[in-house]
C-alpha cells in the first residue's frame, strides 16, 4: 500500500470520522429526548456510516436476497474482517438495526452514549442473561433487528472463524429468523492491526433467511454449523445481484 494512505488516514480520515461521531452522536442523543423509539437515532447512525464510507472512498456492492424495511425482526449474523464492517452494514441494510456488543463499549464518548440511549444490546459478560432478555423484548416490540458478529473478533486471514453461540441462542429463544450476511473485500480497506485505510469496493451478500420456528436450544449447534457453512461458501446460495451506493 502506498505510504500516503497512512498520512491520509491519520491527518484526514481520523479527524473527519471523529467530527462525524461527535456531531451525529450529539444529534442522536438529543433526538432520544423526544423520540423514544429511536427512529431519528437510526437515521443518525445510517448517515454516520454513509459519511465514513464516502470519505474513505468505499463503494458497497449488495447482492443476494432483497430486504424490505418493513420485514419482521430478525437476527443478522455477519462475518467480521474489519472495523469498517459496522459502517457497511448500517449504511446498506434497510432494516432498523441494533448491535450486540460488550457493555464496556457503552462508556465510549458519543458513540457509546448513542448505543445506550438508542436501544442497542450491550451485554455484561459476567451476567449476560438479564441484559439480553429485556433488550430483546424491547427490540422485537419496536420492530428492530439485531446484527451480530458471531466470531467475536476480526479475522486475521479472511477465513470465517469459530462462532460463539449467543446470537443463535437468542434467535431460537425469541423465535426470530436468522439471516446470514457475508462481507468480502473489506480487509483491503483496513487490514487488522494496521492504522491505514484505502479506497475500494466491497461486496455484501445477503443469504436466505433461516427460520427458527420449532427449534430449541438442542438445535443450536446444528444451526451454527448450517450458518457457518453458508457463510464459508457464500457464493453458492445467493440469487440475483445489484450495485448500490451507500
Amino acid at each position: 500500500m502506498p505510504p500516503w494512505h497512512w498520512w491520509r488516514t491519520v491527518f484526514y480520515l481520523i479527524p473527519a470520522i471523529t467530527l462525524y461521531t461527535v456531531v451525529l452522536g450529539l444529534a442522536s442523543l438529543l433526538s432520544t429526548l423526544v423520540d423514544r423509539r429511536g427512529h431519528a437515532a437510526d437515521r443518525c447512525a445510517r448517515l454516520w456510516s454513509r459519511w465514513i464510507l464516502q470519505t474513505t472512498g468505499v463503494r458497497v456492492r449488495v447482492q443476494g436476497e432483497p430486504l424490505s424495511p418493513d420485514a419482521r425482526s430478525c437476527v443478522f449474523v455477519c462475518n467480521h474482517q474489519s472495523t469498517y464492517d459496522i459502517p457497511v452494514v448500517f449504511a446498506t441494510l434497510p432494516a432498523r438495526l441494533r448491535i450486540l456488543a460488550k457493555a464496556s463499549l457503552g462508556h465510549v464518548p458519543f458513540l457509546g452514549w448513542h448505543l445506550r440511549r438508542s436501544g442497542h444490546v450491550l451485554v455484561d459478560r459476567s451476567n449476560p442473561g438479564p441484559s439480553v432478555m429485556g433488550k430483546m423484548e424491547d427490540l422485537v416490540r419496536d420492530g428492530a433487528s439485531l446484527i451480530v458478529f458471531p466470531e467475536g473478533t476480526r479475522s486475521a486471514d479472511g477465513q470465517v472463524g469459530r462462532f460463539k453461540a449467543g446470537a443463535f441462542v437468542t434467535a431460537v429463544d425469541h423465535h426470530l429468523p436468522l439471516v446470514p450476511i457475508t462481507i468480502d473485500g473489506i480487509r483491503a480497506v483496513m487490514p487488522k492491526g494496521r492504522l491505514m485505510t484505502c479506497p475500494g469496493e466491497v461486496t455484501l451478500t445477503v443469504h436466505p433467511a433461516i427460520s427458527t420456528d420449532g427449534l430449541t436450544r438442542d438445535d443450536v449447534r446444528a444451526l451454527m454449523t448450517q450458518v457457518h457453512d453458508t457463510m464459508r461458501v457464500h457464493g453458492s446460495s445467493v440469487h440475483g445481484s445489484a450495485v448500490r451506493e451507500p
